[in-house]
């Protein structure tokens, strides 16, 4: 079989368990429906039946709209449900792990085939992206938008084909679409910018630079417009949440930054994320032989683009070299600058695609070392026989070590899910109360409902929807009256209902006997409700 063939059908093989990692299961693993992504389907719904849709949705801490109109178009096509709010995220996981592989090729060039296959698999069962590929976060998107704006950048700067950074440019500039931590791309972009102007200007070309460049930032600026504008006009929303967790408002930001900086290099093969909703508790992020070949990759990138500089060398390699490595540092600051939640796998989401590009060069450079002492062929089906369990142990870890752990069922509330599915049931027979007796950001800030209602307004906006359609006006609001724990002595019974805390509270419970005798506690599973007449 020729190279050309055997690449393509490792390739295809590669995206296979890509989807496979990100579709398998999808409406069930991660349990229930985590608020901050319930939030984005009620504003798609709402959109659908507006028409209306936002360049930014200022609720819930503020979010680029870009998210939420994939999530209107997939209820649109697919039905509202959990699955259709997880599709866009899934589907931009699998384009990044094709994407990654595209931009291995033109970082690395030929040499560097088996390194761009071995970051396209390492990121297809990656426990970080697959994660993050599967919950249905609006920040999966920004490493999508990074892979393809700098393989178009890099493809047309390598072959002075200027029309190239019409695309780079544009999905640049959606990239301020997805999610606050991209913003740290823009000095990325300028450092990208200077190293390429230095191999223009030694090419004595600098007319073709100017040119390239131009078209570039045009199109950067005619994408990236409107949310800029936005943002002119409503600053406040621009620093968001951002402005609360930085290092700068710790008492101490030096400490502060130097702790964080610490935490951050250790997260790759030392310490995690400790939060059950991004990462398996503590674990380090990566699978410890990848996360070996990443410090490979890493020395071995810093070592060549520090000889590079030495001998003036502003060649095509060394601008690989200097994209990747500034890629890793502009962002991984959004996690470094934060003082909370430190390691943050989240808000480093967009360091993802360097990581895995310097662990396929690590990759490589190993496989190269073994292929000097064995057989071609045994070492061959050795780094098959590597991969395979990769593959194997990524899956277990996450599909049964991580998805069957009690703590990750309660750090995505899969109960608020449960208990909308209960309700949406019930509402046939009964009118249904519930008593958001949970925290939680208020929608609309800021005297609404706290966010963790989302659950249960999207899982009955989505009963509604399709069964009626969403232009039908019984499906305008969700099925329940919403009310605080304080505001209980307002609710007025007319026939059969059920009130329906969001969590048990035998208090709360002996309050409603008392103001309405003539109802009982009941229960379905884990969650208690009353009903009354």
């Amino acid at each position: 079989m020729p190279k050309f063939q055997k690449t393509l059908a490792l390739l295809c093989l590669i995206i296979g368990i890509a989807a496979f990692f990100r579709f398998y299961q999808l409406d069930r693993i991660p349990p229930g429906l985590y608020p901050d992504v319930a939030i984005n389907g009620t504003e798609a719904i709402e959109g659908l039946r507006s028409g209306q849709f936002k360049l930014f949705y200022p609720e819930n801490n503020g979010r680029e709209g870009l998210i939420i109109w994939l999530d209107a178009l997939f209820i649109y096509l697919l039905g509202a449900s959990v699955y259709a709010l997880k599709f866009p995220a899934a589907l931009a996981g699998v384009l990044t792990v094709v994407g990654i592989y595209f931009l291995g090729k033109e970082l690395f060039g030929r040499k560097g085939e088996c390194a761009s296959l071995l970051a396209s698999l390492f990121l297809a069962t990656s426990f970080w992206h697959v994660n993050f590929s599967r919950i249905g976060f609006r920040a999966i998107l920004a490493p999508l938008c990074l892979v393809f704006a700098f393989y178009f950048f890099i493809k047309g700067f390598r072959t002075k084909k200027n029309l190239w950074q019409v695309p780079a440019g544009l999905i640049f500039g959606a990239g301020f679409y997805t999610y606050i931590s991209f913003r740290l791309a823009v000095p990325l972009l300028f450092t990208a910018l200077a190293g390429w102007f230095l191999y223009y200007w030694r090419g004595k070309l600098p007319l073709n630079f100017l040119r390239a460049s131009s078209i570039l930032l045009i199109a950067v600026f005619a994408a990236s417009l409107p949310i800029g504008l936005y943002f002119l006009n409503h600053p406040g929303d621009f620093i968001g949440r951002a402005g609360q967790t930085s290092v700068l408002s710790a008492d101490s930001p030096l400490a502060a930054l130097g702790k964080s900086f610490g935490l951050h290099l250790g997260m790759f093969n030392i310490y995690g994320d400790g939060n059950w909703r991004h990462n398996f508790s503590g674990s380090p992020v990566l699978f410890l032989p990848v996360g070996i070949m990443f410090l490979i990759g890493l020395i071995m990138a810093i070592r060549r683009l520090a000889a590079l500089i030495k001998s003036r060398d502003f060649s095509l390699e060394f601008n690989s070299y200097l994209l990747i490595l500034a890629w890793l540092f502009f962002l991984m600051l959004p996690g470094i600058l934060t003082q909370e939640g430190s390691p943050h796998a989240l808000r480093t989401i967009g360091a993802i695609p360097p990581v895995f590009l310097l662990a396929g060069l690590g990759g490589q450079t190993i496989y190269d070392l073994i292929k000097t002492k064995l057989a071609r062929n045994n070492a061959l089906a050795l780094m098959l026989i590597f991969l395979a369990l990769v593959a194997g142990y990524e899956y277990h870890r996450y599909f049964v070590q991580w998805a069957l752990n009690a703590n990750v069922s309660d750090a995505f509330t899969t109960i608020y899910h449960e208990e909308g599915k209960l309700l949406s049931s019930l509402s046939n027979g009964f009118e249904t109360v519930v008593i958001v007796n949970e925290s939680g950001v208020p929608v609309p800030y800021p005297d609404g409902i706290p966010v963790s209602a989302q659950s249960i307004i999207f899982t009955e906006l989505a009963d509604c929807f399709n069964r009626k359609g969403f232009n039908d006006p019984d499906c305008a609001a969700p099925y329940s009256r919403f009310v605080l724990p304080d505001r209980i002595n307002e609710i007025k019974i007319d026939g059969r209902t059920v009130i329906m805390p969001m969590k048990f509270d035998q208090a709360l419970f002996d309050s409603l006997k008392q103001r309405f005798p003539n109802g009982n506690l009941k229960a379905a599973g884990n969650i208690q409700y009353y009903e009354t007449y």
